[in-house]
């Protein structure tokens, strides 16, 4: 008689009578005609704790679970089955008279694993074999295939979650090989005033008291009136790297593409993709006999970066119409430039422009204005900082990133701030900004399809594209993000400062009480 391979599962549903011999060529226990008798209920073996994960599509048309010899199964026998053996697993998958999904609904999680062990199924692809109506099982299983492997044998049994998440909304955009996602705490601060209306800032964050720390600096500039903002620029870069044959082609090349002529070809061809891209400026440069383009374009309420990468080869293609022997090299060739610091982009911007502005009344006016300067700007500039004249405003930027969809990759060049203090009122009150030239932010597309950031951006009255404006959403979002960085400055250099003036201040009189800054209390010795 066949050998018998004997495997542990617990059984969660119904049992169901025997429908196919069971018959398995690995994970075997023993052989002979009578399987060894399963471990002990309250010491499960290795392989069972893995089993115990899988849950079954069509638990009556697998892996049953075999009977008595009065044709009935016993309360120990209902708790095991056999696993099919890799030829009967095959040829249910590759049976040409059903479709893929319908063949592997009729296989077991661990069968399907088996399937992929052996090369018979490709794990990155197993949403597009189950069908759009298995995805979390895809991930169930990707995770099962995963966990065999000794170095990551604990992702089966981990607690990373992966169960009633909308996959639907991540495959084809967000991420591929999905094995769960990452729940992140999502805080608000404020609310903050800004032009007027009333934020709540939500901030999505692991780094304790950066939203309470936050908040008090959003309490601070709502009593001086609240924060006014400006957006002083709006477009998305791209910047190609195009070879030409010698220096005197590609300097020929590059008078073309600054004329007027040359701009206005190149301009119809981009537009003609979308109807928000909309080219605003064409800067050219060379280094040899290799031509780089900065295209600078709007995006609507798109952060953009498709929506001008495909705007970009299109002109790309009116420009070789015109100089045949012109290679491109890369449709980004780092002039762009994104996700890395710049000077270009620092000087130029990039995405949206925006300062904001806010006065701070009765507060330690000189002893603020000394830090920033001291710390912000001199001690940036000591360090040849770029876009860094600030004290922490990539933690705000970030934290509103995750909680909003947006790319975190790019918060290196969107955190690029200059935060300046002044005097003002005669020196009784405080004027302090925020310059941010790079905010590259959207409000469709990208990670804000997903439902949990679709819901903070309706929270915020900016989610999707502006019915009447096409762009406004985004570039609310990037006011909102630039008012709440400001108040995150405004707090922790509030703490730096007091905290300094502290020690002073308890050194000379340990029994002086509170210190007047607003934001910072500090207390008697």
């Amino acid at each position: 008689m066949e050998a018998k391979a004997h495997l542990a599962f617990r059984w969660t549903e119904a049992p169901f009578p025997l429908q196919h011999p069971p018959t398995m060529d690995i994970h075997r226990r023993g052989s002979g005609d009578n399987p060894p008798p399963p471990p002990p209920l309250s010491q499960p073996a290795p392989s069972d704790l893995k089993l115990k994960q899988v849950r079954l599509a069509h638990p009556e048309q697998s892996l049953p679970s075999p009977p008595s010899s009065n044709g009935a199964s016993s309360p120990v026998e209902r708790d095991y089955f056999y696993l099919r053996s890799l030829k009967e697993c095959v040829e249910i998958y590759e049976d040409e008279n059903r479709g893929k999904s319908e063949s592997l609904a009729m296989l077991s999680d661990e069968e399907v694993v088996l399937l992929a062990d052996n090369g018979k199924v490709a794990p990155h692809a197993l949403e597009k074999l189950f069908g759009m109506n298995e995805l979390e099982r895809a991930v169930r299983v990707r995770r099962a295939i995963i966990s065999r492997s000794p170095a990551t044998k604990t992702l089966e049994s981990s607690s990373i979650p992966y169960e009633n998440y909308d996959y639907s909304r991540v495959i084809g955009a967000c991420c591929e090989n999905v094995v769960g996602y990452i729940p992140i705490p999502l805080g608000v601060a404020g609310p903050l005033n800004v032009n007027g209306t009333s934020f709540p800032i939500p901030m999505a964050t692991a780094e304790g008291t950066l939203v309470a720390s936050t908040s008090r600096g959003c309490k601070a500039l709502n009593a001086g009136g609240g924060v006014s903002t400006v957006l002083v620029g709006d477009a998305m870069t791209r910047g190609p790297a195009i070879d030409f044959p010698s220096i005197k082609v590609a300097a020929q090349a590059k008078a073309w593409v600054d004329s007027a002529e040359g701009y206005a070809e190149m301009k119809a061809a981009f537009e003609s993709t979308s109807r928000f891209a909309k080219l605003k400026s064409l800067k050219t440069a060379m280094a040899g006999r290799t031509m780089y383009i900065r295209f600078a374009t709007t995006t609507g309420d798109a952060m953009g970066m498709n929506m001008i990468s495909k705007g970009t080869e299109k002109a790309l293609d009116a420009m070789q119409a015109r100089f045949p022997s012109m290679v491109v090299l890369a449709l980004s060739g780092n002039y762009c430039t994104d996700k890395k610091p710049a000077a270009i982009n620092w000087i130029e911007g990039r995405g949206k422009s925006v300062v904001a502005e806010a006065t701070v009344l009765k507060t330690t006016v000189g002893g603020l204005c000394n830090l920033n300067v001291k710390k912000n700007l001199i001690g940036s500039a000591m360090a040849g900082s770029i876009g860094g004249f600030n004290a922490h405003a990539s933690n705000i930027l970030t934290a509103i990133f995750l909680a909003t969809g947006q790319d975190p990759a790019q918060n290196v060049e969107s955190s690029m701030c200059m935060t300046l203090m002044e005097p003002t009122n005669n020196g009784e009150d405080l004027l302090c900004s925020v310059t941010m030239p790079c905010i590259e932010v959207g409000t469709i597309g990208g990670g804000t399809v997903l439902a949990a950031q679709q819901g903070v951006l309706e929270m915020l009255g900016v989610k999707g594209a502006h019915p009447q404006q096409p762009g406004k959403n985004a570039q609310t979002l990037a006011r909102i993000i630039a008012s709440a960085v400001l108040a995150g400055e405004l707090s922790l250099l509030s703490a730096l400062a007091a905290g300094h003036l502290i020690k002073a201040h308890m050194a000379h009189k340990p029994l002086a009480g509170r210190h007047s800054c607003c934001l910072c209390p500090c207390y008697s010795g």
